[in-house]
């Protein structure tokens, strides 16, 4: 029997890149990012565990490129069962009156334009039978010189929560999860002088949040 799907977008490196590994065990993924050679380093631990992946490097606040995958996914397994949605732009921390604009602009296709396709297109993927996790981050938000990403943060967040309220009754199920802070390259850029020895492994911290999430009735 075949495994079911995992559509994991931002697979390539910290929390994404080992929900990725971890769904392997249970789930043929689908591992989407920009940077080709992360994900062929999830693809080589993948297989070597005796799992099996397919590539994606794509950029997810590419409308066309999504729709595409989509498709192509629907049309060679009929659908997906997860999506997991770990994509991220964490623009460099800056007093609010100091936000490059690029930095800005790249923080709001990511987090929150891009969720305007993604949800449409993943909805129909998943079904009502399937799940959606969006993994929140609430400390950030209003936090001084997080002003780029915690704003944006938030409102993904938002958008998320509705869809959820949204489906209760019909489906997908759509799950808001909160990770421990975790010791990746983005929180060592936010909080450099961090004892890193008191966060959590993110491999050990998808497990604990996957094992919850794929616990609870569909």
């Amino acid at each position: 029997m075949e495994k079911p799907v995992a559509l994991v977008t931002g697979a390539s490196r910290g929390f994404g890149f080992a929900l990725a590994e971890a769904l392997a065990a249970t789930h043929h993924v689908v591992a989407v990012a920009r940077t080709v050679g992360a994900l062929e380093e999830l693809d080589d631990r993948i297989q070597a565990a005796g799992g099996a992946a397919t590539l994606a490097p794509m950029d997810i606040t590419k409308p066309d490129a999504m729709a595409q995958l989509c498709r192509s996914v629907h049309d060679r397994w009929g659908g997906a069962a997860l999506w997991c949605h770990t994509a991220i732009h964490a623009a460099p921390l800056s007093p609010a009156d100091h936000v490059a604009a690029k930095d800005w602009a790249r923080s709001v296709e990511v987090n929150v334009t891009a969720m305007g396709h993604l949800v449409p297109y993943i909805s129909a993927l998943i079904g009502q039978s399937g799940r959606a996790v969006f993994f929140d981050d609430p400390d950030v938000a209003g936090a001084k010189f997080f002003g780029a990403y915690g704003a944006t943060k938030a409102a993904q967040m938002a958008f998320a929560r509705s869809w959820a309220a949204e489906t209760v009754r019909i489906g997908p199920k759509v799950h808001i999860a909160t990770p421990r802070p975790m010791a990746t390259a983005t929180r060592a850029r936010f909080f450099p002088g961090e004892d890193r020895a008191a966060l959590a492994d993110p491999a050990t911290e998808a497990r604990r949040l996957l094992d919850g999430i794929l616990a609870t009735p569909a």
